[in-house]
């Protein structure tokens, strides 16, 4: 099991930043609600001002009143030799953001967001012009850029970055914006990652798990002030809410069950699953908490999304640099 602090992420990973990435102004195109649970989809046009925000980052800020989650990530190469990253995002039942962002100095990509965590609830109608949607960028939980390479989050118990005086801090959720912003595949983005420090401090503690059009994939994890990379050494990669490089893991034997499905059902395919098999298996690793399920697609740049376990209404979109597929 994971943890989560019960305060607003936002206020942690947004707005403890010297500058308040609000500031930034756009001419975004218009939002729209695909369905009541409700899921928004919005392109995001013009600069949201990421790469100014590089330069000072965030201060840390610690919180307590932890939580349990859970989340699966998973990745593999199809029957069709596409290369998927599945992923299943596990909270509670907010409103949530389909995004699609275009910078003027970075790739194009898509991501997921949960718009609680910009001061939404359920109940609100959210408009195109709320100034609280300029910050939609720097909050992805889950996306894929232009490239192909995608990437998701997963809490673990703890997570210990490595710190140097000379490098700018971010918060967790920056990190997967500087990866969708500037990384081609997964050796750039971790080079990117091992740039900067990574505030954990106040949760969630967290591994990333990447994938891109090559086949590769890898988690990285944070133990002992260092950062640590496990590739994949199989067509297929799993992983959930424990910090795999301290488990002796030994094909599905961790003590995750979501993990263990997930592997062995890869496992008797030798990872050669249909697109469709892809959200059965995470469907088969949903729980009532279930947020989305979302199958990025690295090599067709497909995104198939699932809302709230309703595995019967599946939307699509084709991430087109550009025109953001839309």
């Amino acid at each position: 099991m994971c943890y989560q602090t019960s305060i607003l992420l936002a206020s942690l990973l947004l707005f403890s930043s010297c500058k308040n990435p609000s500031q930034t102004t756009n001419n975004r195109s218009t939002l729209k609600q695909i369905d009541d649970h409700p899921l928004y989809e919005m392109v995001y046009v013009g600069d949201y001002g990421f790469d100014s925000f590089l330069e000072s980052g965030i201060s840390s800020v610690s919180r307590e009143q932890k939580r349990g989650w859970a989340c699966t990530c998973f990745s593999t190469t199809t029957i069709d030799d596409n290369v998927i990253l599945g992923r299943n995002f596990d909270w509670y039942d907010h409103p949530a953001l389909i995004l699609f962002t275009d910078p003027p100095n970075g790739y194009a990509s898509v991501s997921m967001v949960d718009i609680s965590y910009l001061g939404f609830d359920k109940n609100d109608r959210v408009s195109a012009d709320d100034a609280r949607l300029n910050d939609a960028p720097f909050l992805p939980f889950d996306g894929m850029n232009e490239h192909g390479l995608a990437v998701g989050m997963m809490a673990v118990p703890y997570a210990q970055a490595p710190v140097s005086l000379q490098k700018v801090t971010l918060g967790s959720l920056h990190i997967i914006r500087l990866v969708l912003d500037f990384a081609r595949d997964i050796d750039e983005a971790i080079d990117f990652m091992d740039d900067y420090n990574i505030d954990f401090e106040g949760g969630p503690a967290i591994h990333y798990f990447l994938a891109d059009q090559s086949g590769s994939s890898a988690v990285i994890e944070f133990v002992d002030n260092e950062m640590v990379v496990l590739r994949n050494k199989k067509p297929w990669q799993v992983s959930t809410n424990f910090i795999i490089c301290q488990t002796d893991l030994d094909g599905a034997d961790s003590y995750c069950w979501r993990y263990n499905l997930t592997y062995s059902t890869l496992e008797q395919n030798q990872g050669q699953i249909t697109s469709s098999q892809t959200m059965d298996i995470l469907e088969s690793v949903s729980q009532s908490n279930t947020r989305w399920s979302v199958v990025y697609n690295t090599t067709s740049q497909n995104i198939n999304l699932v809302m709230g376990r309703d595995y019967q209404t599946a939307y699509n979109w084709v991430l087109a640099a550009g025109n953001q597929g839309l």
